[in-house]
């Protein structure tokens, strides 16, 4: 009789195996969609990008644009609003519940996770928490979201910026870990960005 063990090492009864054997093949499936995802992400067309995206489980709302080359981890949890835009290269985490709102703008290379390893469990398990990002919101150029982070409306997001705390509505962040630096002056927000930019 064969002994099947799961990665901890310990012993597997025929129920469980049958569990694990389920989720490793929810799991090809899963990374298979990613990987596809990825590939439309390098289509030269804001509209096939968007209607493939959404085909794959992404809800976009109108004339909101996601550039090329952004990854997603498990598409079925994001959910981006109405007027928005993703730059080149974003890494999006859908691994818990992602909502981005209406009217945000998040630059090249911006990364939003919303999953962990907790670095003090002996299986070094991972952790989710939702990320939301409210309305009116700029995310600038190479910043870091971490997981259980709610980002204000109107807030503004420096370069570069490791943000692992909520962000208060209108604030200006910026550094490792993200900290105020200011507060934005307009309050009543309610531009649209306009279109995105052709082949990109």
């Amino acid at each position: 009789m064969l002994n099947f063990k799961d990665k901890t090492g310990e012993a597997l009864a025929n129920g469980r195996l049958l569990e694990k054997v389920i989720s490793r093949f929810k799991n090809i499936n899963l990374e298979f969609l990613v990987f596809l995802l990825h590939l439309i992400g390098l289509i030269p067309s804001h509209h096939l990008r968007r209607l493939l995206y959404r085909a794959g489980g992404i809800k976009i709302g109108r004339g909101s644009t996601i550039h090329m080359g952004a990854r997603f981890y498990d598409p079925h949890n994001i959910e981006i609003g109405e007027d928005t835009i993703v730059g080149e290269d974003a890494l999006l985490d859908g691994r818990a519940k992602l909502k981005i709102g209406n009217h945000v703008a998040l630059a090249t290379g911006v990364m939003i996770f919303n999953s962990q390893h907790e670095i003090n469990d002996k299986h070094f398990s991972p952790s989710n928490a939702p990320v939301l990002i409210e309305d009116f919101v700029f995310i600038g150029p190479r910043v870091i979201i971490q997981p259980g982070v709610r980002i204000g409306k109107g807030a503004i997001i420096a370069a570069g910026a490791v943000v692992s705390k909520d962000v208060t509505p209108l604030a200006v962040v910026g550094g490792v870990p993200a900290t105020v630096i200011g507060e934005r002056k307009l309050k009543n927000l309610h531009y649209k960005l306009g279109r995105a930019r052709w082949f990109r």
